[in-house]
């Protein structure tokens, strides 16, 4: 824990000090089980902490190699993490396949990819290090489970044990049986380990003989048909083909197992943290392999462009001009950093950027276009008239000339939005008007938006746009 003081005392150079303060002691005080996967919200949450400066916290300390950070696909269903990996360029399945909930999912980064931060060994070692030595019950709550599934700190063991019949521990090469007496009900033989699952529907006339079931867990194995057997005792083999131990338990399909799996909290998503200005500024190109295209189903672009720039440069003169084209960028990256969104990248004298949720979007822009003003009112002339587009809609998230971009019809209309508006003026696609989040955002300014239907270069139908007087 000693080697853990200088790099506290180096993460208060970048980090807020409630921020660290709140690190640290989770670091000191905090149990095992509390410092792996790390749900950087719920964390925020529970420490009364705003969650961007907490993500930001988190962001910094990794860099310092206090905390590893995790990219974890999910299942959708159950929230179970289907794979583990220490980078996004590793998630190259275009299906991840879910045994317990029998189903396979092509990967985005919603709500399938999620973020989550485990202590360093370097500065204090956990069970979780190992995950192959923690007892059942803790390797599901702190390596199967996902952190958007809200687990009971109280009672947890008490409520696992009101679905799961039987389990044991597997070690590598061994074989065992399970015998036990089969309810009637929907029963599942679940491994979390190989992520495997045997469906048993358990129904009809009870019986006394005694029936067979084998199952055999390697990397192979997923999920077979589901079988039909009858209440009575049951004897299942099973056998672990793997090199690691693994835990194979007989479980109830009922409504504790449902309850507990049903309990959600918000989790860091990828496509949250991508649109982080902190992220874009640590991990710069080392975020997505060139032959990648990763889905996002819903993410709200900006666009922003000086009117008149190359008027102003004539002017007033070059070097004026330069610091004052300069001073606008600057202002435009402090809000776009604390509305949770991320600069892309500059063309010129443009900006594109990007929000996880339509609301921020909004929220920016209007504070740009405010800024704006006051900047024009400071130097007594109107030198800086900004131009606003905004759109929300799926992308592909790619590395272009060695950079985190995007790609897609989104971004085309996001761009083009922003070409129709003219000097102070916001305009906004239906897509983004139509998150309650945004509207509220508006009315509260007492802002109602003009609506008519344009059409756009390069795109074959008209679209509903709306200007933000």
């Amino acid at each position: 824990m000693s080697e853990a003081q200088p790099l506290f005392a180096t993460l208060r150079q970048s980090a807020k000090p409630d921020i660290v303060d709140a690190l640290e002691r989770l670091v000191h005080d905090a149990p095992d089980r509390k410092l792996g996967r790390v749900n950087a919200l719920a964390f925020a949450a529970s420490e009364g902490l705003d969650e961007e400066q907490a993500i930001n916290g988190f962001l910094h300390a990794s860099r310092l190699g206090l905390f590893e950070m995790s990219w974890n696909i999910l299942c959708p269903g159950c929230g179970g993490v289907l794979d583990a990996n220490t980078s996004l360029k590793t998630v190259q399945n275009d299906v991840y396949h879910c045994s317990l909930c029998a189903a396979g999912y092509e990967p985005t980064l919603d709500e399938m990819v999620e973020v989550t931060f485990t202590v360093s060994p370097r500065v204090r070692h956990i069970e979780a290090h190992n995950p192959h030595e923690l007892p059942p019950l803790e390797y599901l709550r702190q390596i199967y489970w996902g952190s958007g599934v809200d687990l009971p700190d109280e009672n947890y063991e008490a409520k696992v044990e009101e679905f799961v019949l039987e389990a044991l521990e597997l070690p590598a090469g061994e074989k065992a049986v399970i015998s036990l007496q089969l309810p009637e009900a929907f029963v599942i033989v679940f491994e979390p380990v190989t992520h495997a699952a045997q469906f048993v529907d358990v129904k009809g006339e009870p019986t006394k003989e005694r029936q067979p079931l084998s199952l055999v867990f390697d990397r192979g194995f997923r999920h077979g048909d589901t079988l039909q057997l009858r209440p009575g005792p049951v004897r299942i083999q099973v056998e672990n083909h793997t090199d690691v131990r693994t835990l194979p338990s007989v479980c109830l399909a009922n409504d504790a197992l449902h309850d507990m799996l049903g309990r959600r909290r918000p989790f860091l998503t990828a496509k949250r943290l991508l649109s982080n200005q902190t992220f874009r500024d640590i991990y710069r190109t080392d975020t997505i392999d060139v032959d990648q295209r990763l889905k996002i189903t819903s993410l709200t672009f900006l666009f922003t462009d000086l009117r008149g720039s190359t008027e102003l440069y004539e002017r007033v003169g070059d070097l004026a001009a330069f610091d004052l084209v300069k001073t606008h960028f600057s202002i435009l990256h402090e809000i776009v950093r604390t509305e949770a969104g991320a600069v892309v990248k500059t063309i010129g004298d443009a900006v594109m950027a990007t929000f996880p949720t339509p609301d921020r979007a909004v929220a920016a822009a209007m504070r740009m276009r405010d800024a704006m003003r006051r900047l024009n009112e400071e130097r007594g002339g109107e030198d800086l008239l900004l131009k606003i587009g905004i759109h929300e809609g799926p992308c592909i998230a790619v590395s272009l000339n060695e950079r985190q971009d995007y790609f897609g019809q989104t971004v085309n209309i996001a761009s083009r939005v922003q070409h129709l508006a003219t000097s102070r003026e916001i305009f906004a696609t239906g897509s983004v008007l139509e998150d309650p989040r945004a509207f509220h955002i508006l009315a509260e300014a007492g802002v109602t938006p003009k609506s008519h239907n344009v059409a756009l270069r390069g795109i074959t139908d008209q679209i509903n746009i709306f200007l933000i007087p």
